[in-house]
């Protein structure tokens, strides 16, 4: 059987490294390498690799210009990141933890002892092969239970999606508990779709907030000439879902005197149009779905309790998203890729600080709020990223950032200019001395130079620029 090569991403700046570690690799591992640390520069490989491997050598993982760290931020922001491993050189393994901060997956020093090197590597593409697979079976799992709308692993819901594929194909009456939002037509949908009435209609209708007479005329319809202005006969929810489920949501709100109608359609499998006396026989299974305590109203008088046990033949009871945390980044990234989709937009990731002050919300809106929340963000965001500013204001708090601006970004660019323009004038324009006065590596000090398009003869105008300067900003 032919050994399936492990696909490796060497991000450094020096070919001629890559080249050995390729060599010094041998069979079983496929090298290719991007002289670029960031990831929306490297578009070609984004998907092929397996593990990516960070040559920190050139950069100090002091700087907080090291690209190297830059790099292993935008991995773990990935919807399913690959195992990152850094090289170090030995005399900075004291930065080790700050690496592993950053997202790394394992730290080796440089250069490495090949032996150990494949050792990690291997180790790495076995882990994320096994948590591809977790995802795969989750996802399939999901499907094979008809619950592929309802997203999420947690254990609450696992017990929730069990019980619901259980009861589907036995026609008993279903009531479904859980705070508003939380998916409840959702999963009154799938119980439909596993049920042997999947190819009849599902209907669904919410008693909230409405006067009885119009929930009346919705449920059981009307004929012709019932009340003024009712010029044709209508008919209702019951009538529309026969052979195939109703879903009657917020049930708790049902008035007093449309609950003994209801009741008897449960006992009898019959009713009657507004304005008829002519009995209808209807072959439905109900479904139910309240946010209240409708045991505690019953003892309130306030819901009959012979109605309410013929609805509450099996309950099911969703819980709030605060009970489930573990689903709020899967669900989170759900809704960016169905917003981006729908906004024919670009954004792909949550930052980290974002993503974390979505888990530490409260979510009193539960699911739905999420989805309205992840909506707003996309349709504000510009580039590839979700970032806290784009959160509502209640999401910032313990999270906030300074919002980069044109403005922000010339005065750290130009300060970095008069910054370099200096220690090179001191030097005497020797770029080796230049470095090593920094504290940077030769090659990242000549990638500063063109990136901030420094010319020698500068060196005559610096004098100019300092003196145009407001005395504090001075740096030389």
């Amino acid at each position: 059987m032919t050994q399936v090569a492990i696909r490796v991403w060497f991000c450094g700046p020096e070919a001629g490294f890559a080249q050995a570690i390729d060599r010094a690799l041998g069979a079983g591992f496929e090298v290719r390498r991007s002289e670029k640390f960031h990831l929306e520069e490297s578009a070609e490989l984004a998907g092929w690799w397996d593990v990516i491997l960070v040559d920190m050598r050139s950069t100090a993982p002091e700087s907080s210009l090291n690209p190297g760290l830059e790099v292993l931020e935008e991995i773990t922001r990935l919807e399913f990141a690959p195992p990152a491993i850094v090289l170090l050189p030995a005399n900075q393994r004291s930065t080790t933890v700050q690496v592993m901060e950053h997202g790394a997956y394992d730290v080796v020093a440089s250069p490495p002892d090949m032996v150990e090197l494949r050792l990690i590597l291997r180790r790495a593409y076995k882990f994320r092969q096994v948590e591809k697979e977790a995802r795969q079976l989750r996802a399939q799992q999901q499907v094979a239970n008809g619950m592929e709308d309802l997203i999420g692993s947690s254990d609450g819901m696992q017990q929730v999606y069990a019980l619901a594929k259980k009861i589907a194909t036995c026609d008993v009456s279903v009531l479904i508990t859980g705070e508003t939002g939380t998916g409840k037509e959702l999963l009154a949908r799938a119980i439909h779709r596993l049920s042997p009435r999947a190819t009849s209609p599902f209907v669904a209708f919410s008693c909230a907030n409405l006067p009885e007479t119009l929930v009346d005329d919705e449920l059981f319809g009307h004929e012709r000439g019932a009340f003024t202005g009712a010029l044709t006969a209508r008919r209702g929810r019951l009538e529309m879902a026969d052979q195939g489920t109703l879903l009657l949501d917020e049930v708790g709100d049902l008035s007093l005197g449309l609950q003994p109608k209801l009741l008897r359609v449960l006992q009898q499998r019959t009713f009657e149009r507004l304005g008829s006396n002519t009995p209808i026989g209807v072959n439905l299974r109900l479904i139910c779905a309240t946010n209240q305590n409708v045991e505690e109203m019953v003892k309130q008088g306030r819901f009959r309790e012979d109605l309410y046990y013929r609805l509450n033949v099996v309950q099911l009871h969703l819980p709030p998203l605060r009970e489930r945390r573990d689903d709020i980044p899967v669900l989170a990234r759900h809704f960016l890729q169905r917003f981006s989709e729908q906004f024919s937009k670009k954004v792909k990731r949550f930052t980290r600080p974002a993503l974390q002050a979505l888990e530490e919300y409260g979510w009193p809106g539960n699911v739905r709020e999420l989805e309205n929340v992840v909506q707003r963000a996309v349709a504000l965001a510009e580039g590839q990223a979700i970032e806290v500013w784009h959160l509502p204001t209640g999401f910032r708090k313990g999270f906030e950032q300074p919002r980069p601006s044109r403005l922000y970004e010339e005065e750290v660019r130009e300060f970095k200019r008069r910054l370099l323009l200096r220690a090179l004038r001191e030097s005497g324009w020797r770029k080796t001395e230049t470095a090593r006065n920094l504290g940077l590596a030769r090659n990242y000090l000549h990638r500063l130079i063109n990136q901030l398009n420094i010319r020698a003869d500068e060196n005559d105008l610096l004098e100019k620029l300092v003196e145009k300067m407001p005395p504090s900003d001075r740096v030389m």
